[in-house]
């Protein structure tokens, strides 16, 4: 049987035809998998009729919505290769990964007319031949898409993609060079789903909030799986706390995925007079290490934080904590995923002993096929069927992994290796920060030591509470021997913290 990732959406259709796939509050759209499906068929057939043929490849610059999903499905479905762009990045940034990925049709939503208008501009420094505009009128150079796809029939279209031939490119953050755009198969993605399904603690019929934005690994995967399980997608196009509460309430919403940042956003306005959570099983949360304190929190209210672990790189899927393990084990992000195997090995390539710390590595199904155009990037991640994640853990005796840091991000004090998100976790504890990164700075005395950048909740908060807090709950080589305030964090869309803005930001000195 072939498999191709655009059918599956065909296949739920013919299940589950009236249950709804995708609501959206904000503008009172409710479609049903029927109708998500056929919404599917049309852009299918519209691209056919731009000429697109298997392995050309779509660009989705598109905001939250059933736009976005339908085009995914509809891009699949004839074996066009989807580029989910990150719709925060510059002209300069896009015009690279439209060139380096030979994007030929480039659909997406009016709030970045002004960004395509400046790449249309740019003529053949990209290949885009064709540009359809979601919302809005359209200029001289887009067709609007309502009108483009709703004069292409619902039919369904004939499928021309499976198995291994590409299904999407995904390009990674770009912290710190280009960015490299991660290749992922229609069997890779399925391997994904299955995964995820036989992991997650998803129902059918369950009701998922999703706001973070579908162009990143993170969100794309449980929208995928939520379709696949047939769950109803209820979806912002923006994070917002307040409207969220509301929505768990009056859409019941049963379980959904937010960064640890946005945790505390929710905190800072929930209101158990108005807010009704009951309804929410629980809420999946990585990114970055979750905090015991914000998931005891949440405990208390009666809502699980699944802590997940997860890269472009793997489709999503490497390590989930479930169940009662959430609770009892807060802090580690669980074990691997099912289909999925995980290993904490030096840099030898050999596995450290329990407890130790070591570098992340990732084997299954769902791992990516390589770098677009990086046989070289591809060769060093990918080692004897081994995923090398550049992520540094520790593992239990049972299996449990927990997350310390990026290697690159270590630093070393006085000889001691030292994870910055450790001492985050800690910094993340006082009643008075709302935020922290720490960063290396150089140290006369200890070759680096910790500098914590923090967004105050109280401006009373001084720089010797802070270090006063770390105090007795980390060893003497990883306290904080600086703090700087500041206003926000820079984070990339999945909620990491971008160390190098940091360290170009604050260039100082510990004074030991």
């Amino acid at each position: 049987m072939d498999i191709n990732i655009g059918s599956l959406l065909t296949k739920r259709a013919h299940l589950s035809g009236s249950l709804e796939a995708i609501v959206e509050p904000v503008i009172g759209r409710r479609l049903t998998f029927t109708e998500l499906n056929q919404a599917s068929n049309r852009v299918a057939n519209a691209l056919l009729g731009l000429g697109v043929r298997k392995g050309d490849r779509v660009g989705l610059l598109l905001m939250n919505g059933a736009e976005f999903v339908a085009s995914f499905f509809g891009a699949a479905k004839i074996g066009a290769v989807v580029v989910p762009l990150n719709w925060r990045l510059v002209p300069d940034e896009l015009e690279f990964i439209l060139a380096d990925s030979g994007t030929k049709v480039l659909l997406f939503s009016e709030e970045f007319s002004a960004v395509t208008a400046e790449l249309d501009r740019r003529g053949d420094r990209t290949l885009v031949e064709a540009w359809v505009q979601v919302g809005g009128t359209p200029e001289h150079y887009a067709s609007s898409f309502d009108k483009w796809s709703a004069a292409a029939s619902d039919a369904e279209p004939p499928v021309r993609g499976a198995d291994d031939d590409l299904m999407f490119i995904m390009y990674t953050s770009g912290t710190t060079g280009l960015p490299k755009g991660v290749m992922h198969t229609h069997n890779t993605v399925l391997w994904a789903l299955l995964t995820i399904a036989a992991t997650a603690d998803t129902h059918y019929a369950d009701r998922y909030l999703i706001s973070l934005p579908m162009f990143h690994v993170g969100a794309l995967s449980p929208v995928l799986g939520s379709l696949y399980r047939g769950v109803t997608l209820v979806v912002l196009k923006a994070f917002d706390p307040k409207l969220s509460w509301e929505l768990i309430g009056s859409e019941r919403i049963t379980t959904t995925l937010m960064v640890p940042a946005m945790l505390q956003f929710m905190l800072a306005v929930y209101d158990p007079e108005h807010h009704d959570p009951s309804s929410l099983r629980w809420i999946m949360s990585g990114a970055a290490p979750v905090p015991v304190s914000l998931i005891k929190t949440y405990q208390a209210m009666g809502i699980e934080i699944h802590q997940v672990y997860g890269l472009t790189e793997t489709g999503g899927p490497a390590c989930l904590i479930i169940g009662d393990d959430a609770v009892e084990r807060a802090g580690s992000c669980g074990k691997a995923f099912f289909h999925t195997d995980v290993r904490v090995a030096n840099a030898d390539g050999h596995d450290v002993k329990d407890g130790e710390t070591g570098e992340v590595l990732v084997r299954g199904p769902h791992v990516m096929l390589g770098y677009w155009n990086r046989p070289e990037a591809t060769q060093e991640t990918i080692i004897d069927g081994w995923l090398h994640t550049g992520d540094v853990a520790t593992m239990d005796s049972d299996g449990f992994i927990t997350i310390m840091d990026r290697v690159k991000d270590m630093l070393i004090s006085g000889g001691e290796n030292v994870y910055p998100a450790e001492i985050e976790n800690v910094v993340l504890s006082h009643p008075k920060v709302a935020d922290v990164g720490v960063i290396g700075v150089p140290s006369d005395k200890w070759g680096e030591s910790p500098l914590a950048v923090v967004v105050r909740n109280d401006d009373s908060l001084t720089e010797q509470d802070v270090i006063d807090w770390c105090k007795g709950k980390l060893a003497p080589f990883k306290l904080v021997k600086a703090v700087v305030f500041t206003t926000d964090i820079p984070r990339n869309p999945s909620g990491k913290i971008l160390k190098r803005m940091l360290r170009d930001q604050f260039r100082v000195t510990a004074s030991e």
